[in-house]
């Protein structure tokens, strides 16, 4: 892979692979952010599991995901690029 007219020696399938894991990870570190369950809200919903969440705002955190990742990902990359002979 090149970046900016440097080989950082790593393919591009890997990086992918690299990304997309960083991404699902950061999913299950943000997907606990702002949530508020319906138990909390004191809201009645016949037949809701009290513990749903009562906006899950998944988009926001779609997108918030993939900001973290792209972060991580580009510090994966200043790193490869620095220590690559």
């Amino acid at each position: 892979m090149t970046l900016f007219g440097h080989d950082l020696h790593i393919s591009w399938p890997l990086a992918l692979a690299v990304y997309f894991t960083f991404w699902w990870v950061s999913l299950f570190a943000v997907l606990p952010l702002g949530v508020k369950s319906l138990h909390e809200t004191d809201e009645v919903t016949p037949g809701a599991e009290p513990g749903a969440p009562v906006a899950p705002m998944l988009a926001r955190k779609a997108l918030l995901t993939t900001l973290v990742s792209a972060v991580a990902f580009a510090l994966l990359l200043i790193v490869l690029h620095f220590t690559e002979g």
